[in-house]
């Protein structure tokens, strides 16, 4: 009878060991299976961020560029402005030039 005894005790140790290492198995496939959602989760989160930070700089850089064709158009018409005053004055001291290069012209001659 100690012999059938030792040989249940074996066998419940042996069904023991077996069931503790389907529970540690389970544990690990569960820990793999939450580690994959939680990348899949992060990498979601990631792609998230860079679509938006991606969104933020083209809008800042049409903002940016927007206001360089603003400065471009300011620019020109300021030089436009610039151009005619320097035209009008130009054209008030003009016959005073031509007069006073006339006159250094003949006395040069003469």
């Amino acid at each position: 009878m100690d012999q059938t005894r030792a040989h249940g005790s074996i066998q419940m140790l042996l069904s023991a060991e077996h069931e503790a290492q389907r529970i540690v198995a389970d544990a690990r496939n569960l820990k793999l299976a939450r580690l994959r959602q939680a990348k899949e989760e992060a990498d979601r989160e990631v792609a998230n961020y860079r679509a938006q930070m991606e969104a933020e700089y083209k809008k800042s850089l049409s903002e940016s560029s927007g206001s360089s064709d603003s400065t471009v158009k300011r620019l020109e018409v300021e030089t436009e402005a610039k151009i005619k005053s320097l035209k009008e004055t130009g054209g008030k001291v003009s016959p005073e030039v031509v007069k006073m290069l006339l006159k250094h012209i003949i006395v040069v001659k003469c």
